[in-house]
């Protein structure tokens, strides 16, 4: 740090002044290296002083016009002309040049080839100023943090569903309900699947209806109307807060923090455990997930492993092929490099209290009060509920 404090002011990297009105200061941090040789030998000790602007960065938005038909089409595909045919051509068809929209490849071909020999041509974008919406997604920017909801996308599906006035609940799914297979009379709408499809679109902004959904995901094979109730009462819950979501803020930090946790048998029909996670970057929640877990465990604690043994076989199958170590090399791999990560201090494990366990919200029906006090910690914000 002395010769990093040295170098800094050799260069006359600043001038020290005092703060103009109305002006504001970004924060610095010191990032400590470890320089290592040739021979794997630690060389030296680095420290660089750095500013934290990335904490500042406002977020923009463009819109690339005709963004498909920049792609060249590496396909033979001929097209029946649109109509606007001129004299003469009535016989003609199109043969594409271009990734037109529709096309299933189109996705793929969007864009420039990535290697040098392929010049950069600029791309013809309307600059739509500030991100404020995007793809249902709703953007609030300013000094404090970023606020991401869905508030229009949630209002839009309980009129969709007639439940625009419908009486609020403080929970998505009641902590008594355990859902099976055939349970009731089988729906025959298929836009009761949609709406299924709908929601789990919404779990973007909102991990507190996650494991809701996830539960009622497994049965769109076979929908039933007890399953169907428990897509009204999500609804019910959206309708109480549907301009909940998200606040990313400046927390001072940028430690990376994971939480994991799984229920034990809590499938009725097949005593399958839900596993759940959640991921924080400087505070703030990044990622999360509920899912059913592929295989029954037959203790609790082998529900935390079987993110290592089940990545391409199953435990079944390597239990009954134990000489197959080429086939189970991976799972080795993956022990061993967690716990390097554990001994040379770049990963740390810890407990954590039952009542401080966030990941219950992904892996189990919760009360009320419960769910409001998790929701307050993953960072969930509702910018239009009253002060």
């Amino acid at each position: 740090m002395v010769d990093e404090m040295a170098a800094l002011h050799s260069n006359g990297t600043w001038d020290l002044v005092s703060l103009p009105p109305g002006k504001s200061t970004v924060g610095c941090r010191w990032v400590y290296t470890v320089k290592v040789g040739p021979d794997g030998q630690v060389d030296r000790l680095k420290a660089r002083l750095v500013a934290k602007a990335m904490c500042h960065w406002p977020l923009y938005q463009l819109d690339i016009k005709n963004a498909f038909l920049h792609g060249e089409l590496l396909e033979e595909v001929y097209m029946e002309q649109p109509g606007f045919v001129a004299q003469g051509e009535s016989g003609l068809v199109c043969k594409l040049r271009r990734s037109l929209y529709g096309l299933k490849q189109s996705p793929r071909h969007g864009g420039y080839p990535k290697t040098k020999a392929t010049p950069f041509q600029p791309l013809s974008n309307q600059r739509l100023g500030k991100l404020k919406y995007f793809l249902g997604l709703e953007i609030a920017q300013s000094s404090s943090g970023v606020v991401m909801s869905q508030r229009k996308y949630a209002l839009d599906i309980l009129e969709e569903t007639g439940m625009l006035e419908c009486k609020p609940v403080d929970t998505p799914m009641d902590p008594n309900v355990k859902l099976v297979p055939g349970q009731g009379e089988p729906l025959r709408d298929l836009g009761d699947i949609e709406l299924v499809g709908k929601l789990n679109y919404l779990t973007i902004t909102r991990p507190d209806i996650s494991f809701p959904v996830s539960v009622v995901s497994q049965f769109l094979q076979s929908p039933c109307d007890n399953h169907w109730d428990v897509v009204i009462r999500i609804l019910r819950y959206i309708k109480g807060t549907p301009g909940q979501g998200m606040l990313y803020e400046d927390r001072g930090h940028t430690q990376i923090v994971g939480n994991t946790d799984a229920d034990w048998a809590g499938s009725p029909s097949d005593r399958r455990s839900t596993s759940g996670y959640c991921v924080f970057i400087g505070g703030n929640l990044i990622s999360w997930k509920s899912k059913k877990q592929d295989v029954v465990e037959l203790r609790s604690g082998k529900d935390e492993q079987i993110k290592l043994v089940y990545d391409n076989q199953t435990a079944l199958h390597i239990a009954s092929n134990p000489v197959l170590h080429e086939r189970i090399k991976h799972i080795e791999v993956d022990c061993h490099f967690i716990r390097e990560k554990i001994a040379s201090g770049c990963v740390a494990t810890s407990f954590v209290n039952s009542n401080d366990q966030l990941v219950d919200i992904f892996t189990k029906s919760l009360r009320g009060p419960r769910i409001k006090y998790i929701c307050n910690k993953l960072g969930a914000y509702d910018m239009y509920a009253l002060a």
